[in-house]
């Protein structure tokens, strides 16, 4: 391969330009609604609206930007494996500081 192939990062399977745009655009509207929705007085809705709309940008961004989307299958199941890890070892600690008499 030439140089200016390597030098525009244009690889067999990853996405152009133009689609980061895009994705760039879907998480600023997202980012939008996120504050539109802390400033909105939504009650017992706003908490899993909220979650929902960072979950959506956080698959977002690991998915195109972070380029797992683009790579092996290893890659995806290595990171989700320590989300998964992280995830539970976070429930886990606020469960037993919050919920268990003594334990802080």
């Amino acid at each position: 391969m030439s140089a200016d192939t390597h030098s525009h990062g244009h690889e067999a399977g990853h996405a152009s330009v133009g689609f980061y745009w895009m994705i760039g655009i879907i998480l600023a509207v997202l980012t939008g609604l996120e504050v539109a929705a802390y400033y909105m007085e939504l009650g017992s809705f706003e908490i899993p609206l909220l979650l929902g709309l960072s979950v959506a940008k956080f698959i977002l961004v690991v998915a195109f930007f972070m380029h797992l989307k683009f790579d092996s299958r290893i890659f995806t199941f290595v990171f989700s494996a320590g989300l998964v890890l992280a995830t539970f070892m976070i429930g886990a600690l606020i469960l037993l500081y919050h919920f268990v008499p003594g334990a802080a």
